[in-house]
């Protein structure tokens, strides 16, 4: 166990794919500096491929390739297969970042060299990177084996990749020690066990059940509330947050399609063939995807600065002064402005997903034709 946290071992995978790094010697010495201080280590890409290849993999975890890989799923693929594996996704992202803040095991120092700055503030074990790189592939597996027809191999290949190219990356940017990625993949593992079967229930419960919208704003909001105490501010409860309120949004929308009459059961004998699109049906899917990003995109503007403007509004504060305040969990105007914000807003932006888009869709006459079928 101490081997595999060893941050020596990272920095021998780095160098390994063609980081090299140079130490200001003085700097992991004992010294005045407090221990947020800056280190002066300095490091020179000896090989670009390694490089963008990882960046490319740290981003399959990251928000902007949630942003992307959410909507276009529902809109283009099959939106019975997303809305379980967004549950599953959320539920094992909830329990990872949890963990990651009750423990509160640091990130890796030197000799390791951090590549990327932007997870610096969050605590390092599990990594949830690798427990992205496990749920979302392998659901995605899972969930569609019975649902089409297709080489499972070469699925079962992608998925393994997948989930290599991530946990790769996090060790080569240095942000996770081999512990921290083999407990991810351990924990991800443990906790899709039970999760896979269980989601059948809970999406056919939440689409069936009149009083779901209810249900999930109650849980999501409990959720997030007694969210565990990272002992420090750091941006895992808000990015938390947003995977939470992006479950909400899109189930509270996929609930609406069902009570309204919209969704009804497909026909169609499973497992399906899977059918190569014609011109016509190209065209359709990228007209989908730039209409329904550039209104995710709007629905975002729009409802950012308004959410947070209504929030501060009922705190009685400022909203300039309180963006500008200190990050501290002692600060909780900010806290519940930020939280509510984003609350708000990845909760809208998944509603207009999976309800508002569709029917826009619909009405263009652009829309998938199984969409409102996959229950």
């Amino acid at each position: 166990m101490e081997r595999l946290g060893d941050p020596v071992l990272v920095a021998k995978i780095q160098k390994f794919f063609g980081v090299d790094t140079n130490f200001n010697k003085a700097s992991s010495q004992k010294s005045d500096k407090p221990s947020g201080a800056k280190s002066t280590e300095k490091f020179v890409i000896r090989n670009k491929f390694w490089y963008y290849l990882f960046l490319f993999g740290t981003a399959l975890g990251d928000e902007v390739f949630y942003t992307g890989f959410i909507p276009f799923w529902f809109w283009n693929i099959d939106g019975a297969v997303g809305r379980r594996v967004v549950l599953v996704w959320t539920l094992v992202m909830y329990i990872g970042q949890g963990i990651k803040d009750l423990i509160r095991w640091p990130r890796p120092g030197p000799p390791v060299v951090q590549l990327q700055s932007k997870w610096a503030l969050e605590y390092g074990f599990p990594s949830t990177h690798a427990m992205v790189g496990v749920s979302i592939p392998f659901s995605v597996l899972l969930f569609t084996i019975n649902r089409y027809q297709y080489d499972v191999p070469l699925g079962l290949a992608a998925a393994i990749t997948w989930c290599s190219i991530i946990c790769l990356s996090r060790l080569y940017l240095g942000m996770h020690t081999v512990l921290d990625i083999l407990a991810g993949l351990l924990l991800a593992v443990v906790l899709m066990v039970p999760l896979v079967p269980a989601v059948d229930y809970f999406d056919n419960y939440i689409l069936t059940n009149p009083t779901s919208p209810v249900l999930l704003l109650t849980l999501s909001i409990l959720m997030i509330i007694y969210y565990p105490n990272s002992g420090k501010w750091t941006p895992t409860r808000g990015d938390t947050t947003m995977i939470i309120s992006v479950c909400v949004g899109v189930l509270t929308g996929a609930w609406l399609n069902y009570q309204s009459g919209f969704m009804t059961t497909s026909d169609l004998p499973l497992p399906r063939v899977i059918m190569w699109p014609s011109w016509t049906m190209w065209g359709c899917l990228v007209l989908r995807t730039l209409i329904g990003f550039f209104f995710v995109f709007l629905t975002r503007q729009i409802t950012k600065p308004l959410s947070y403007s209504f929030i501060c509004t009922i705190l009685k504060k400022d909203e300039q002064e309180l963006k500008q305040s200190e990050n501290t969990w002692a600060n909780k105007h900010k806290t519940i402005a930020e939280l509510g914000c984003k609350f708000v807003t990845c909760a809208m932006i998944g509603f207009n997903i999976m309800y508002l888009l569709p029917q826009l869709f619909k009405f263009l006459r652009i829309e998938r034709p199984t969409f409102f079928t996959e229950i």
